[in-house]
């Protein structure tokens, strides 16, 4: 009688003789096999070959969980060189990670090639504001003061004159980064490291601006996307306009083409590679007329792009920043106009609950996003978790982001445990690695599987999360079946090599 009973009244049952006073070892047994089945990768079927190297990981990161520190727990900056060194992390950089679904355009390359290769450029100028921020820009000669910086100087005259050309060059990337000796001194609040965030971001644009600068930058993104195992970029870019060196401004569509280009090119050489796409982005401070405008654009770019332009998405603080709901007149005009613009919402990048931030998770709902950009309140609400669970609309999780912009410290406290518990689609995804110092994925993927998964997250965590960021892409559905197969073979050399 008991096994004809839905799931959910067996359970009761067992509970209930539990409370009398009559468990049964198998009952534990099925209960604990029931609740390790609904985890994000609890319904994989993992051949003998998984099996050996599932068996080989846990032994692995049972060592590193046993250890002190416990990397997950330490902040990212302190951790880096811990995690470097894990064996956990070396079988990780040679996992095939599938797509990086979550990547910002502006801090898609390390800031050390930034420095060592653009501002090594001729005619690259700098000058410090008044903030002690940096701002660069190239010319034939001098730029004009303007209201932020009043002396430019030449980049080349200023690391002569250092005479420790390393002393200098690490001093400029101190300006494009968040990294630092002493995190929690440095950025004692979310206030602190959201201002230096955005200043480092600001400081890069004038070089990654340069039109020959940015096809280089984004040819050399694809390259540490590749070299960590990553087959595939959805790149969240604002399509900010390029310039050259006699101040011609370039438009976004030259933008679009040369990113096309650049991709086509790079497929070619790294067949292995399944292409990249871009989701165009506006800053959430501007007006609603700013953002209607955008919109309208965007929905334009895509007509005309449709193999490179996977949708729109709002981006900035969302604390203190204007709500989706703010723009809702804006980000109703596709379905009004009859055509079709997909959403990918930054949402819920908070940890403010009842606040209009925290309402955006409901919001990103009620707008069909597509997927949702870190959802780290989502746990929080129920409804909106079990709406996005039945639509598939997959959380795109950044550990590193999370834990570096403060809004956690212990990646084992990380509001996704709870979703990884329940199978909720996730994908995991690295959000600014040059900010944080890193390249590729494997960074946020140890801190994914050690940290937030901890000893659950197993071989099947790992193949289902990686299919996820194949499975809720914005490729069209021929292209992930293909996609799929590709990542499969190099998956199954992976575990025959490691296992």
């Amino acid at each position: 009688m008991v096994a004809s009973l839905p799931q959910a009244a067996v359970t009761l049952l067992w509970l209930a003789a539990a409370a009398a006073g009559m468990p049964d070892p198998s009952q534990r047994d099925e209960l604990m096999r029931r609740e390790a089945s609904r985890r994000t990768g609890g319904g994989v079927a993992l051949t003998a070959a998984e099996r050996r190297l599932d068996g080989e990981l846990r032994r692995m990161k049972e060592r590193e969980m046993a250890a002190e520190p416990f990397p997950p727990a330490v902040h990212f900056f302190k951790a880096k060189g811990l995690i470097r060194d894990s064996p956990v992390f070396k079988l990780l950089q040679d996992m095939p990670k599938g797509g990086a679904l979550h990547v910002h355009s502006s801090s898609l390359v390390s800031a050390e090639w930034l420095v060592k290769n653009a501002t090594y450029r001729p005619h690259c100028y700098v000058c410090f504001t008044w903030d002690n921020s940096a701002r660069f820009v190239f010319s034939r000669r001098r730029p004009y003061p303007r209201w932020d910086c009043f002396y430019w100087q030449l980049v080349s005259a200023l690391r002569a004159e250092a005479g420790d050309a390393a002393a200098f060059d690490a001093s400029l990337m101190k300006h494009l980064t968040l990294v630092t000796d002493d995190p929690d001194g440095e950025y004692p609040d979310q206030d602190a490291v959201w201002d230096k965030f955005e200043r480092a971001f600001v400081a890069g644009a004038g070089l990654v601006s340069h039109a020959p600068v940015l096809r280089d930058y984004l040819l050399r993104g694809l390259h540490e996307l590749h070299r960590d195992n990553v087959m595939y970029l959805e790149l969240r870019s604002g399509l900010s306009r390029t310039y050259e060196l006699d101040g011609s401004i370039h438009d976004k569509i030259w933008t679009l083409r040369t990113f096309q280009d650049v991709v086509g090119k790079f497929v070619a050489e790294h067949p292995d590679f399944l292409g990249a796409r871009l989701i165009v982005a506006v800053h959430r401070a501007l007006s609603a007329s700013e953002v209607k405008a955008a919109v309208e654009e965007a929905t334009e770019l895509r007509r005309d792009f449709p193999d490179v332009v996977a949708g729109f998405d709002l981006v900035g603080r969302e604390d203190g920043g204007r709500p989706l709901w703010y723009f809702r007149d804006a980000l109703s005009l596709p379905a009004q106009m009859g055509v079709t613009l997909p959403y990918f919402f930054h949402a819920g990048e908070t940890d403010e609950e009842g606040t209009e931030t925290d309402q955006n998770v409901l919001d990103a709902l009620l707008f069909n996003s597509s997927r949702i950009g870190h959802g780290y309140a989502l746990a929080r609400h129920p409804l909106a978790k079990e709406m996005s669970r039945v639509r598939q609309v997959a959380v795109e999780v950044c550990p590193i982001s999370n834990q570096v912009l403060k809004l956690v410290s212990d990646l084992r406290n990380h509001p996704a445990a709870v979703l990884m518990a329940e199978g909720h689609p996730l994908v995991i995804s690295s959000d600014d690695p040059s900010m944080f110092g890193t390249a590729g994925l494997s960074y946020d993927f140890y801190q994914a599987f050690v940290g937030i998964g901890g000893l659950k997250a197993n071989v099947g965590t790992l193949k289902e999360l990686a299919l996820n960021s194949i499975r809720y892409s914005s490729l069209p559905p021929t292209l992930k079946d293909s996609a799929q197969a590709a990542w499969r073979r190099k998956w199954d050399a992976f575990v025959s090599a490691h296992a």
